[in-house]
C-alpha cells in the first residue's frame, strides 16, 4: 500500500484543503467526512471529530451547508441531494469500526436560517447558530428523514441540483428530477440505522426504516433497471440517463457499482451491471476506465455544467478516480480479486509513470492520487489536477479493507481478503494500540477469496464458528506484545 494515500488525505485534504489546483481552503460537508473514514484504522479520533463539526453545519430543516470557511463561519446553502446523508454514513462507519457508540449521545447545535425557496438553488450566508441541540443521533435520523420526505414519481430520492456527482445541476434543478445512485446509497444507510435503531431499543424506528429500505430497493430494481444494467437519473423533462436508448451518458459506473455495494440489488443484476461496466466502460488498450460513456456534447436539455467539459475531462467520460475506487470495492464484495486489482492497477498512478515518455505524457506526480485522468485523444491518459482529491482516502480504504479485508469491528479484526487467484499471498503489520500484529496470509491453492484455516500464535483457530458475512477474525487486545497471524486460503 502506498503510504502517501494517508499523508495526501490528512495533510492536502483535512489540514490544508487546498492544493495547487484548488486554493479555496473550505470544509466540504462531504468532502471532509469522506476523507476521515480513510483515517478510522491510524486516526479514529480525528474521524470522530470530523462528525461533530460537520454535525454542526446542518440547519433544523436537514439540510447541510454544502461548504463552509470557519474563519468566517459563512457557507452556501444549496439543494444538493446527498451532502446530508454522508453524515449518518460516516457515523455508522464509525461506531461500526470502533464499537464507540458514545458518538451517538453527543449534543451539538444545529444552524437556523430561512429555508430556499421555491427556485432559489443556493444562498451563501453567515451561519446562525439555532438554540436547538440534538444528539448526534438526531442529527443522522434529521438527515435520514429529509431526504426520505423527497421522493419522486418513481419512488427515488430526488437529484435537485446535484447529487454525488455536482456537475449534474440541471438534472432536476425544477425539483421533478430523481437520482438512482442516490437510491442505492440511501438503500445502504437506511440498512445501517436500521440495526442502530434497534440497537439503541427504538424497535418501532428501526422498522420503519426496515420497510422503507425494502420499498426502495423495490423501486430501483422496477424504474432503474434498463435490462443490461441500472440507469443513472431521471430528469426533470422526463427523460432517463444512463439508458442504452441514450445517444451520451448510455451507462454511468456509480450506478452499478452502488447496486452491489448497497446489496439492494438481486445478485444476477448486480453481477450483470459490473460486467456491464466492465465492457462498457473499461478501456484496457488505454488502461483507463471511464466514469461514464458517451460523454455529454449536445445533450438537451442541458444535464448541467458536466456538458461544458470537453468529452473525456473530468466527470464528463474521465477515468474520475474517486468514482472508480467503488467499482474496486463492488468487485471484492462479488469475490471477483482478478477484476478488483486490473481496476487498482488502472487507478494507480505509478502505473501510468514507469517509463520517462509515459511520465511526460501523464504531467502528474506518481505517489499521489489525481482527481481525475483523461480519456480522449490527444490527452488520452494524462492527469487531471493532483492532491486535492477524495480518491486518496477511498483508495486506501479500497485497498485495505476489500483488496487485503482488514475490518475491524470494535475490538475484533476481521481479515476477509479478496485478491487475484495468481497472488501467492501477502503479509501486513497491524498495529493495534501498543500491540503488534504481524498478518501472513498464504494462497497455496490459487482461490481469490475464501479463508481454510486460522492459526494466532502457532494456535489454530476453529473457522466453523466465525461469522460468515464478515470471514475469520480475531480478538485485538492493547497488551504490548507481538502476535503472529496466518492465513491461509
Amino acid at each position: 500500500m502506498n503510504g502517501w494515500l494517508i499523508y495526501q488525505t490528512l495533510s492536502c485534504r483535512m489540514w490544508a484543503r487546498a492544493a495547487f489546483y484548488q486554493a479555496g481552503g473550505a470544509y466540504g460537508f462531504r468532502d471532509q467526512l469522506q476523507d476521515s473514514l480513510a483515517l478510522l484504522h491510524t486516526r479514529p479520533d480525528l474521524t470522530r471529530a470530523q462528525i461533530l463539526m460537520h454535525a454542526a453545519r446542518q440547519y433544523e430543516e436537514g439540510d447541510v451547508q454544502h461548504w463552509w470557511h470557519e474563519e468566517t463561519r459563512s457557507g452556501i446553502r444549496t439543494n444538493f441531494s446527498d451532502d446530508l446523508l454522508w453524515l449518518p454514513y460516516a457515523a455508522g462507519r464509525y461506531a461500526e469500526h470502533t464499537g464507540d457508540n458514545s458518538l451517538f449521545d453527543e449534543m451539538v447545535p444545529f444552524l437556523h436560517g430561512e429555508p430556499l425557496r421555491e427556485g432559489e438553488h443556493e444562498r451563501y450566508e453567515p451561519a446562525q447558530i439555532s438554540n436547538r441541540n440534538g444528539s448526534i443521533f438526531e442529527h443522522c435520523l434529521c438527515a435520514i428523514d429529509r431526504v426520505l420526505r423527497r421522493l419522486g414519481e418513481h419512488g427515488l430520492p430526488l437529484i435537485g441540483t446535484g447529487d454525488w456527482n455536482d456537475s449534474l445541476n440541471r438534472v432536476g434543478a425544477e425539483g421533478r428530477g430523481e437520482s438512482v445512485w442516490l437510491g442505492w446509497f440511501l438503500c445502504e444507510v437506511l440498512d445501517m440505522f436500521t440495526d442502530l435503531c434497534r440497537q439503541r431499543g427504538d424497535a418501532e424506528q428501526a422498522e420503519h426504516y426496515k420497510k422503507v429500505r425494502e420499498q426502495l430497493a423495490l423501486s430501483l430494481n422496477e424504474h432503474a433497471w434498463d435490462g443490461q444494467w441500472y440507469r443513472r437519473a431521471f430528469t426533470d423533462a422526463g427523460q432517463w440517463l444512463g439508458s442504452i436508448y441514450n445517444e451520451e451518458c448510455r451507462i454511468d459506473a456509480i450506478a452499478q457499482s452502488w447496486s452491489v455495494i448497497s446489496g439492494a440489488a438481486p445478485h444476477d443484476r448486480e453481477l450483470q451491471a459490473m460486467c456491464s461496466f466492465d465492457r462498457e466502460l473499461v478501456d484496457r488498450d488505454s488502461s483507463v476506465a471511464r466514469l461514464l460513456t458517451p460523454p455529454f456534447d449536445r445533450t438537451d436539455p442541458n444535464p448541467g455544467y458536466i456538458q461544458g467539459y470537453p468529452p473525456g475531462i473530468r466527470e464528463n467520460g474521465a477515468q474520475y478516480n474517486h468514482a472508480i475506487i467503488w467499482s474496486v470495492i463492488a468487485w471484492c464484495k462479488l469475490g471477483r480479486g482478478d477484476k478488483a486489482i486490473e481496476l487498482f492497477q488502472m487507478l494507480n498512478p505509478l502505473n501510468h509513470t514507469s517509463t520517462p515518455n509515459e511520465a511526460r505524457h501523464y504531467a502528474g506526480e506518481p505517489y499521489v492520487m489525481a482527481a481525475d485522468v483523461y480519456t480522449a485523444d490527444p490527452l488520452k491518459r494524462r492527469a487531471g489536477w493532483t492532491w486535492y482529491t477524495g480518491a486518496a482516502g477511498w483508495m486506501y480504504q479500497a485497498g485495505i479493507e476489500w483488496i487485503l479485508g482488514l475490518r475491524r469491528r470494535g475490538k475484533r479484526l476481521y481479515i476477509c481478503p479478496c485478491i487475484p487467484e495468481e497472488w501467492p499471498g501477502f503479509s501486513v503489520e497491524y498495529r493495534f494500540g501498543s500491540a503488534n500484529y504481524f498478518i501472513t496470509v498464504e494462497n497455496p491453492s490459487r482461490k481469490s477469496v475464501g479463508a481454510t484455516t486460522l492459526t494466532i500464535n502457532g494456535r489454530e483457530v476453529p473457522l466453523a464458528g466465525q461469522a460468515v458475512k464478515e470471514g475469520p477474525s480475531l480478538e485485538l487486545n492493547d497488551d504490548g506484545q507481538v502476535h503472529h497471524v496466518v492465513l491461509v486460503l
